[in-house]
């Protein structure tokens, strides 16, 4: 479905009810229910037709006896749909699909099998097999379980008064070696010996299967929205875009994905063309975790950051086994929604307004599983960039370079010739390039790919922890001094025509049993060992991890070194601002209403606790001094919604203006 546009204030309603739960539903009431979400300002609900556990919660005609044993209100599902339409509530339908309790326990030859033979059980990878409280066991869609999903789809559309669309839970590549997956292997010359070839069958079985479902829903609707969820989007679900109506990033802060994933998740996924939708859940920590309660101040951000990355906003929920809808839930989710509503005109079709990209290490494989991770690479990089306040998205191979003015390649972005080649063209149309560590190297890490980084390649670096000595531009708000990269580098000489900008010292010696000094590391010699930071015309060649590093320790020399260097690449980017590094900005441009929208958020999530991230205070920044250079010449400046005009002025050919307070988040509309 091409140009699917998503609704801004949408919930996933879970219902994932054990069987030895009765009365389920006896408390519902179609009309409290529908009139909860639309006070809450909801606009569109997730309801489910089937749970993880198995069952059924709609009268199901070909399948009866798959309903709830203990469902007593036999219409659930139906009666769910009808009263929202009747508010106008979108209802996509929930279904799961890898894991099904009833089903895995039932058929066990439709279960993944791990190469020991045990069955894959996804969130217990020491699992006490059939005493494992769970559903996780991991259906393969290789099997027959395949043609009973199909059925059961068909039984969603024919018992069913409508439907709005379809999300499919748990889709996931699977090392699988149960005997369909081995017969297809060894169908294709594969060794179904070799995790590998395991896992790049299940990627191309996977992807079938997705281009299967998605064909066969489109004959009862075409205008249903479809959604495979992983958890993650990621660069590799680009060769089945086409299955997708949308993307939604399941990314519940407290719930394992930090307030990290989203972001980068997002940066990505708004490259591809396909409508976005933000998830977060009303949940402490995560799913199904009943009766609790985000701080409403952790849920404004959430929601609010979405909207800045170009998402539309999604709030997971739990309904009680009983039915009844949580008044006390959808009061904070409503005070939420309703301010939602009040930004929703300055970002409708609103598009991110980038000079720089990070190239993604995932562009280089894909991950298996339910989820993903991001590279901490990218982690590291997006955490230094967003401190700085630059616009950037994260881009793979697929994307137009030339849209960008920087790329920056992250510590571990190696390069086949297809890829270089790219990057050559990049420079040659005035682009420029940041690299680090391994990035730049050809496939095998033998050599660089090019001669463009300026440098050739000897080896790791025969010392670790060395120290880097900044000087010049590069050295810019540091100390002329020796300091300490804590990952090992590379070693590498400089080409004719490429310049030093900073040298490596050694230590006296590397740390070993033999000979060690202090708690840490050995000191340095003061004795120059190899160049450390390299440029070449419009290309700096960083030989450190740098933003690995920072991921893991977050120096402040690490990115005052790649600021340095990014300044030296790009003397104007979009954005600069006087503020703290807490402070997240995203501009956004709304070509239909000839205005860019800059949004400002401060909330500062905070680890109080031994397990999760959360944020309870909102801290006022005030007289924020903000500086813009824009392609349009604006004409009028508006803290919206309130609709107060700023003052501004152009210096240098940059728009200059002052807000006076931002509590939150602060929207500017500049108009041109």
């Amino acid at each position: 479905m091409e140009n699917y546009k998503l609704r801004f204030r949408q919930i996933h309603m879970d219902f994932h009810t054990s069987e030895h739960i009765d009365g389920v539903g006896e408390r519902f009431d179609k009309d409290e229910f529908a009139d909860t979400l639309d006070a809450a300002k909801v606009n569109s609900v997730t309801c489910f037709a089937r749970c993880h556990h198995g069952w059924l919660y709609y009268n199901s005609k070909n399948d009866p006896e798959r309903i709830h044993p203990g469902l007593k209100y036999k219409n659930l599902l139906e009666d769910q749909i009808k009263a929202c339409h009747q508010k106008d509530i979108r209802v996509p339908v929930y279904t799961t699909v890898q894991w099904d309790h009833f089903i895995s326990s039932r058929h066990p030859e439709w279960v993944c099998i791990n190469e020991d033979g045990s069955m894959v059980d996804t969130c217990n990878p020491v699992s006490r097999g059939v005493y494992e409280a769970g559903f996780y066991k991991t259906l393969c869609v290789n099997t027959a379980y395949r043609d009973y999903l199909k059925d059961h789809l068909k039984d969603i559309f024919e018992s069913l008064p409508e439907v709005d669309g379809i999300f499919l839970d748990i889709v996931m590549v699977v090392d699988c070696s149960c005997k369909a997956c081995v017969e297809g292997m060894l169908k294709e010359n594969k060794d179904p010996t070799q995790r590998l070839e395991r896992l790049l069958y299940a990627k191309s079985m996977v992807e079938d299967f997705k281009r299967d479902i998605s064909a066969y829903i489109r004959s009862f609707n075409p205008n249903a929205s479809i959604f495979y969820n992983t958890s993650h989007i990621e660069p590799a679900l680009r060769s089945v875009l086409g299955a997708y109506s949308h993307w939604e990033l399941e990314s519940l802060p407290s719930g394992g994905w930090g307030y990290v994933h989203f972001p980068n998740s997002a940066r990505f996924a708004r490259t591809t063309g396909l409508d976005l939708l933000g998830q977060t859940g009303k949940f402490h920590t995560m799913w199904g975790d009943f009766h609790s309660f985000k701080n409403k101040e952790a849920l404004q951000y959430e929601c609010y950051r979405m909207l800045a990355f170009n998402a539309k906003c999604l709030i997971g929920d739990q309904l009680d086994p009983d039915g009844k809808i949580s008044k006390e839930v959808y009061e904070l989710i409503g005070s939420v929604y309703k301010e939602v509503e009040k930004k929703e005109p300055w970002c409708i079709d609103a598009k991110a307004v980038c000079d720089m990209a990070i190239f993604t290490p995932e562009a280089l494989g894909f991950n298996s599983g339910c989820g993903g991770v991001i590279p901490q690479s990218v982690v590291g990089t997006s955490t230094m960039l967003e401190e700085m306040g630059h616009q950037f998205d994260i881009i793979d191979s697929e994307a137009d370079f030339t849209h960008y003015k920087v790329i920056i390649f992250p510590d571990e972005v190696v390069m086949d010739e297809m890829l270089i080649r790219k990057v050559e063209a990049y420079l040659q149309h005035g682009g420029a390039v940041l690299a680090t560590y391994e990035s730049g190297l050809n496939s095998e890490k033998t050599e660089f790919a090019s001669d463009l980084f300026g440098a050739t390649y000897k080896g790791g670096a025969p010392y670790s922890p060395d120290f880097i000595v900044p000087k010049g531009e590069m050295g810019k708000d540091l100390h002329e001094t020796e300091y300490v990269m804590y990952k090992q580098g590379t070693q590498v000489d400089v080409l004719q025509g490429a310049a030093v900008l900073s040298d490596v010292n050694i230590p006296y010696f590397n740390r070993t049993w033999q000979h060690f000094c202090s708690h840490k590391h050995t000191p340095s010699s003061h004795q120059y060992g190899y160049p450390g930071i390299i440029k070449k015309e419009k290309v700096i060649y960083y030989s450190h991890p740098l933003f690995t590093i920072y991921q893991e320790l977050h120096p402040k020399w690490c990115k005052l070194l790649i600021r340095n260097g990014l300044d030296m690449l790009l003397a104007e980017p979009i954005l600069r601002y006087e503020g703290p590094t807490s402070l997240l900005a995203c501009v956004n441009e709304q070509t239909h209403e000839k205005r860019y929208v800059l949004h400002m958020l401060h909330y500062i999530p905070e680890k109080r606790c031994s397990e999760i991230y959360t944020i309870e205070d909102v801290i006022p920044l005030y007289q924020t001094k903000v500086s813009m250079k824009l392609s349009h010449e604006v004409k009028t400046i508006k803290l919206v919604p309130e609709g107060r005009s700023l003052d501004f002025k152009y210096v240098d050919g940059r728009i200059e203006f002052v807000i006076d307070k931002i509590e939150g988040h602060a929207m500017i509309a500049l108009r041109y």
